[in-house]
């Protein structure tokens, strides 16, 4: 099915719903079924040692399965996380931006399914694996506009 939302759409409805987040991602591309996802790692995102946390890159997730939903069934404020298992594999590269590389696995009117491969930018392997379940609110239901 193709995307009903553009990278650009999708970072204006990031920076207007979630200002919370707001220059921390961005969408660098959607396709049918995938969207990748910038994170822009800051000293915030770094944990003793000089790697990304946990916390980071399981918002990098997070948001990354938010997106890929929304790409097929447009800007729903009121979709939310049902559940998520993450695996933290390697260590990222210090310093680098990580890019979420999300893909839908199954859209259905109540819940969505998606995975999420974590990269450190410039690495081959993943640094982590999440998979993720979003509930979709009903159609009508959502913040006013």
């Amino acid at each position: 099915m193709a995307p009903v939302m553009d990278a650009a759409e999708m970072n204006a409805f990031l920076g207007k719903v979630f200002l919370e987040v707001a220059g921390e991602f961005h969408v660098e591309e959607v396709s049918e079924d995938t969207v990748t996802l910038r994170l822009f790692v800051q000293d915030r995102h770094l944990r003793p040692g000089g790697t990304v946390s946990g916390p980071a890159m399981f918002s990098l997730a997070d948001v990354t399965a938010y997106m890929v939903t929304l790409a097929q069934i447009g800007p729903r404020a009121l979709a939310v996380t049902t559940n998520c298992s993450i695996d933290f594999m390697r260590k990222p590269a210090a310093g680098v931006d990580l890019i979420g590389k999300g893909r839908l696995l199954k859209l259905g009117k109540q819940l969505s399914v998606s995975d999420v491969l974590i990269y450190s930018e410039g690495m081959e392997k993943p640094v982590a694996r999440a998979s993720l379940t979003y509930a979709i609110p009903p159609q009508g239901v959502d913040l006013p506009s």
